[in-house]
């Protein structure tokens, strides 16, 4: 279930980054983007009022008939409300008054807020019946985080545990509250972070002199730290060759986190059972090496699933180079084009991926803006 609901995060991706500049509407962020995310990963039948109810209403206080966006029942009752905001709008919790009022009053559990591509789930781990304010886990389809799969999968109709969520939610609020913090730091350490350090390393008095110097120093140590990190996990792959990263690498919290969260994929997948093999590995290296002519050879990436192996520009799954389709008796290379849409072409030999290499770097200077 939980590749399946990977493949259809995909397809949203897809469908945001292609859609999402013509949507104008908190009403077409609705059909366009929320509609599917709950009826395609979450599995609920959105034309079904016995599961998902629109413009759900229950009488609150003195604020008579106002709404929620969606309402989600299960077993008969109402579990999970949802309340949309416009696709780009920044997710601000001050604007969910609904879904605090009507937290209070249904027997829903969980609170979803979403603009089309973030979604934030909120419950009541601060208070009994009373919302959070901040939410449990944090799902952003346009850069989705593979390590979240399984409290996806609990969120899902077909798999919902209530008690199960509950348990796991505070964990997963404070790793990912931890998660933000060590990436915020990482990309620029503010004083205590550095004092806390220096503190094991020096002796001294922290003086201001002290603690310029220091700044300097733990930037460059929490940056080779990262490449040192992810060299361990990837030389096998590459075929021990080290993977460096520049400064742009580590200058902002997503792309620090997004290296944190490369490494829990690679041991997500390994727990899933996915087995990358020699030929994949060696398939990958000809993809890079003929892509090398446009693109840094360490903005490509791979990404291996049960069904085929992924090569990818920035490990974003929006930028598909090519997908290695090794797992049946006859091979195929997947490659698209300007519309992204993959064309499998057999192959019965690795030295025949070089016949496609024009596809492939043209789909790399699609995605550099033609250059």
């Amino acid at each position: 279930m939980s590749t399946e609901i990977r493949e259809r995060l995909n397809s949203l991706a897809s469908k945001l980054e292609q859609q999402r500049g013509s949507i104008e509407t908190e009403e077409a962020t609705k059909n366009a983007f929320v509609m599917p995310f709950i009826s395609l990963v979450l599995g609920y039948d959105v034309f079904n009022p016995n599961e998902v109810i629109p413009e759900f209403t229950a009488d609150v206080g003195t604020k008579k008939g106002e709404k929620v966006d969606y309402a989600i029942v299960k077993d008969g009752e109402v579990q999970i409300l949802i309340e949309c905001k416009h696709v780009g709008a920044p997710l601000n919790i001050k604007h969910a008054s609904q879904l605090f009022r009507y937290f209070a009053v249904t027997t829903a559990r969980i609170a979803l807020l979403t603009n089309g591509d973030e979604y934030q789930f909120f419950t009541d781990l601060d208070a009994p019946n009373k919302m959070d304010e901040k939410p449990f886990l944090v799902v952003k389809v346009s850069d989705f985080d593979s390590a979240l799969l399984p409290e996806i999968n609990k969120l899902a109709k077909d798999a919902f545990d209530l008690d199960s969520i509950i348990n796991a939610a505070e964990e997963l609020k404070y790793v990912g509250e931890f998660k933000r913090v060590l990436s915020s730091q990482f990309a620029d350490p503010d004083t205590d972070w550095v004092k806390f350090l220096t503190a094991r390393v020096y002796e001294g008095s922290f003086t201001q002199k002290v603690r310029e110097q220091f700044t300097g120093l733990v930037q460059k140590a929490m940056k080779q730290f990262l490449n040192d990190r992810v060299n361990d996990r990837l030389k096998a792959a590459l075929g021990n060759q080290p993977l460096q990263l520049d400064d742009a690498s580590v200058s902002s919290p997503e792309a620090s986190a997004h290296v944190a969260e490369a490494s829990a994929e690679a041991a997500s997948d390994a727990r899933e059972g996915i087995e990358t093999t020699l030929e994949e590995i060696e398939g990958y290296q000809i993809v890079r090496a003929i892509v090398c002519s446009e693109v840094a050879p360490s903005r490509i990436f791979q990404r291996d699933n049960k069904s085929y192996f992924g090569i990818l520009l920035d490990d974003n799954n929006r930028k598909p180079i090519a997908r290695l389709w090794f797992n049946t008796s006859q091979k195929y290379l997947g490659v698209f084009d300007a519309e992204k849409n993959e064309t499998r072409q057999p192959i019965e030999s690795l030295d025949e991926i070089y016949r496609f290499a024009d596809d492939l770097r043209r789909t790399v200077q699609g995605y550099e803006g033609g250059k």
